[in-house]
This record gives C-alpha cells, structure tokens and sequence, in this order.
C-alpha cells in the first residue's frame, strides 16, 4: 500500500452522541476500537490530532487527549511526540474483515431488512435480543 493509500485508508471521523450518556473520551475510545475489529484501522496508521477531532465534532482538544492517553494505556496506540498518534496492534479477526463471508451475510442481512421496512432502532432490538440468546450474559459493547 502506497503512502498516499494509508494516509487516505487512516482517515477516521467520529461520532459523537452527547445524548448516550457514555462520556465523549469513551466514546472515542470505543470507535477506535471498533475500526480497529473491523480493519477500518491497522497498525501504523496516524489517528486525528486533537484539533482536527475538534474542529469536526467540536469535543474539546483535552477529552481526545484523555481518550488517546486511554488508547495508549490499552497498548492500542503510541504518541509520538511532533508525530502524531499511531496505531501499533490491530483487533481484526479474519472473520470480521471487509471481505468475509460473515460480514458480507450480514451486510446482505441488513439490507433485505431494510427492504421489508425495518427501521434502526427495530434492527438494533433485534440484534439485542439475538445477541442475548447467543451470548448469554455478555453485554454488547
């Protein structure tokens, strides 16, 4: 992959939801980890400075900072001092990656959910209870 590839490939945008009740850093941090199960990130690639995270989502530059310390303290990532913040493991499983047959089944799955006129809130209900049968006792992330 070519310098110009990774730069655009580590591109992450957050989503912040002030409404979750689930504090911003955290918030951060567990995007991050989700781009890292799902291949969106790998290890070398260069988070947002803070000030970029902060003109997009206008979360002040210090609770990027405490995600990213937190991020750090995972061993997920590394501050390079005037470097930026880098990735140094992945979480990707083979069977989570953009191209495996489990993902692509569910990306089938929830399309034809759609289709029959199933809104988000009724898929993540869905997947809630689905997730309980399966996983007894764990909480999804």
């Amino acid at each position: 992959m070519s310098a110009i590839e990774r730069k655009v490939k580590s591109v992450v945008v957050f989503r912040i939801d002030r409404r979750s009740g689930v504090a911003t850093y955290l918030q951060i941090v567990r995007q991050v980890e989700q781009a890292l199960r799902m291949g969106a990130l790998e290890e070398g690639d260069r988070l947002p400075t803070a000030a970029q995270v902060a003109a997009t989502t206008k979360v002040n530059p210090n609770t990027t900072l405490k995600a990213y310390r937190e991020l750090e303290r995972m061993g997920l990532a590394e501050v390079r001092q005037g470097a930026g913040t880098f990735i140094t493991r992945t979480l990707a499983q083979p069977q989570s990656g953009p191209d495996s047959p489990l993902r692509t089944a569910l990306t089938d799955w929830l399309t034809r959910a759609r289709a029959e006129g199933l809104r988000g809130q009724d898929v993540t209900a869905l997947f809630h209870a689905a997730f309980e049968n399966a996983y007894p006792g764990e909480a999804p992330d």
